[in-house]
């Protein structure tokens, strides 16, 4: 039997489901018609802010209006132009935003380097907190490899299945002197507790760090500065903290930067140019990936974007081209680097093997022509393909694991002239590489299926193909200006036509943060929110394949992914969900009724944009005492204000943007 709830819900998400294709339907005929017909301003306004940032926040449709709508686009078009310290000062703690990978991997070490220092190969960090940190993970590696050699199974380790009786019951006695150890600290100051923390055994201090989750978590970290933090939960897993910061850095901007087109295109050419941050040293990596190569080209030229990410240590490792050799190069045939007299010396087999250079490898050629530049359909082979692979060989990777950067291997390079997509490339070392790059970047092909991802984006999942086609001679003309190609997109009359309002469903992210920042909740912590989207089957810098995360109504639209958003919808607004307090002044004047505050709500909400169904469904629900709050013997008591909004955040209207 469903809750009441639950019917609720579903009832609302094939209402969602109907009116995302209806609404598609009658945009491909408006298409087809060609309409001049335009928005009124005020949904003008709201528009713009539902296709150019993550969400409108209340008052947000009245300073645009008083901006004008053209002009406060054309503020978002140049983002140094807007004031964003606010943002800064909320990021201010997260530490590793601010570091390179080298640093990274120093602070936060990864199990290579603590197997370095076992080994006598790398010295403890003379810093107290960064030493603390490494003897932790030094004793967790011991253990783990005296598991091995008693012939234990170490993959169980985390469910403690490996221990024998005598063991767990010695480690649930670890876990409550932790929990005890962690209530006696607890009352002293700050820099006490940390002294304190220091002085412990490592194992003590990776129980204690262990044992801290949730409330008590937070509490136990209150007044603690941001390096003091960082080194309490690092001592349980350094590199969930790089994780975490880069993820909770993802959703503050996402909520509370003034910059949000800048913020909406960062997320865009992530996901066009994916990385997996669950692959070995992309953890270390993603940091400078997403700050140093992504958002600085956001709004730049596509071809600096596309040398950027081709450049990146991440996608070099990602997709392995760090490993790609020449067949015909050097190091290829053994040629030590001090004699190239190719001559003197037989070919040798170069080992397969974990981590090993094993030859030509084919997948960021084959990606960079199919998801980066032109597309499935762009006229490229097989032959194509290979070609590329052979001009990318020696563009690697200095010591990847310890956060090295990008050089090129001239040894690694295959030799000789290559044909792409009929054009000949002289042999010339780096540069055969710089000239594939800029012939992608100018093709046509490439301007198209960028500009059909862009109007996909911001238009529809089926976008005009006339809309396309000026976009693209945009981005031929000026040669791959982003923010020219934009301003084509943002000025068309396909943007305004009135059935596009509302006629795209919000990703996962879309739909998390556009209701927080709807809702006016303050957040403290992101991880929950993180948590969340992991749940509806987006976590973040958490997709394996290459194609990044789809953009189109299908892949989201279904009753159980759309139950999942209503129970967030109705966390956030009852103040369920820990670190997002949501905001009490927004409550304050409603009418006591609780059809009146309904009312009230759809247009503070959603500016009274809600269809008959979906308001008729939320008001007869509102009838039973269970979910309006209000029993049928006291008619004084006020509404449940919190499910109404909850209510109308998973309503069919503001699932879509």
């Amino acid at each position: 039997m469903r809750s009441k709830f639950q019917q609720l819900a579903l009832a609302l998400a094939l209402a969602l489901a109907a009116s995302a294709l209806c609404a598609q339907m009658a945009l491909a005929r408006k298409d087809k018609e060609n309409s001049s017909s335009q928005m009124p301003e005020q949904k003008r306004a709201m528009h713009a802010l539902n296709r150019l940032t993550f969400g409108p926040r209340p008052g947000d449709s009245n300073r645009v209006m008083a901006m004008g709508v053209d002009q406060w686009i054309d503020q978002q078009l140049h983002p140094d132009k807007i004031d964003d310290h606010a943002l800064e000062a909320r990021l201010a703690p997260l530490r590793t935003l601010r570091m390179d990978a080298r640093k990274i991997v120093e602070n936060f070490p990864p199990e290579r380097a603590i197997k370095a220092v076992a080994e006598g190969k790398q010295s403890l960090p003379s810093d107290p907190s960064k030493r603390a940190v490494y003897k932790a993970q030094l004793e967790r590696f011991e253990q783990k490899q005296e598991r091995k050699q008693g012939g234990a199974d170490a993959a169980v380790a985390p469910g403690e299945a490996w221990l024998t009786d005598d063991e767990r019951a010695r480690h649930r006695e670890e876990r409550l002197y932790a929990d005890l150890r962690a209530e006696q600290i607890l009352d002293l100051p700050p820099d006490q507790r940390m002294r304190e923390i220091l002085r412990m055994p490592p194992e003590d201090q990776r129980a204690l760090a262990t044992s801290l989750k949730g409330d008590k978590r937070d509490e136990f970290l209150e007044g603690m500065d941001p390096k003091q933090r960082e080194t309490l939960m690092a001592l349980n897993n350094p590199q969930q903290v790089v994780l975490d910061e880069l993820v909770q850095a993802k959703l503050l901007r996402a909520i509370y930067s003034e910059r949000q087109l800048q913020e909406v295109m960062t997320d865009f050419w992530f996901n066009h140019f994916n990385v997996f941050i669950g692959k070995g040293a992309d953890r270390y990596l993603l940091t400078s990936y997403e700050r140093d190569v992504i958002r600085p080209h956001a709004l730049g030229k596509f071809e600096d974007l596309l040398v950027a990410t081709a450049q990146s240590p991440a996608m070099l490792f990602y997709l392995d081209n760090w490993l790609s050799v020449g067949p015909n190069s050097e190091v290829a045939n053994g040629i030590p680097k001090h004699n190239r007299r190719r001559a003197r010396y037989r070919p040798l087999v170069v080992k397969q093997g974990k981590g090993r250079r094993t030859g030509l490898n084919e997948n960021y050629g084959r990606e960079l022509m199919e998801l980066h530049t032109l597309g499935v359909n762009g006229g490229y082979t097989q032959k194509d393909v290979t070609e590329v692979a052979r001009v990318f060989t020696g563009w690697t990777l200095k010591q990847p694991k310890q956060g090295g950067g990008f050089t090129f291997e001239e040894r690694m390079h295959e030799p000789g002239d290559k044909i792409i997509l009929g054009h000949r490339i002289k042999s010339n070392g780096e540069k055969e590489g710089r000239e594939v790059l800029h012939l992608l970047a100018r093709h046509p092909s490439t301007a198209k299926f960028i500009c059909a991802k862009l109007a996909m984006r911001f238009v529809s999942d089926n976008p005009p193909p006339a809309l396309v086609d000026r976009m693209a001679q945009t981005f031929l003309k000026k040669k791959g200006d982003i923010d020219e190609v934009l301003k084509t997109l943002f000025h068309s009359p396909e943007f305004w036509v009135p059935d596009a309002y509302r006629a795209k469903v919000k990703t996962p992210l879309e739909f998390v943060v556009s209701a927080v920042r709807a809702s006016g909740a303050n957040v403290t912590d992101a991880t929950p929110l993180a948590r969340q989207l992991q749940n509806m089957g987006m976590p973040l810098y958490g997709m394996q394949p290459p194609t990044g995360y789809p953009m189109k109504a299908d892949a989201w639209v279904n009753s159980s992914a759309l139950l999942g958003r209503m129970n967030f919808a109705l966390a956030l607004t009852s103040d369920k969900l820990r670190g997002a307090q949501a905001d009490a002044n927004r409550t304050g004047n409603l009418p006591s009724d609780p059809q009146a505050a309904l009312a009230t709500l759809e247009n503070t909400l959603l500016e009274g944009d809600v269809s008959q169904q979906t308001h008729l469904t939320i008001a007869n629900k509102l009838r039973d005492p269970q979910i309006s709050g209000r029993k049928l013997d006291d008619p004084m008591r006020p509404p449940n204000v919190s499910t109404i909004q909850g209510l109308l955040l998973g309503s069919p209207e503001f699932q879509r943007r």
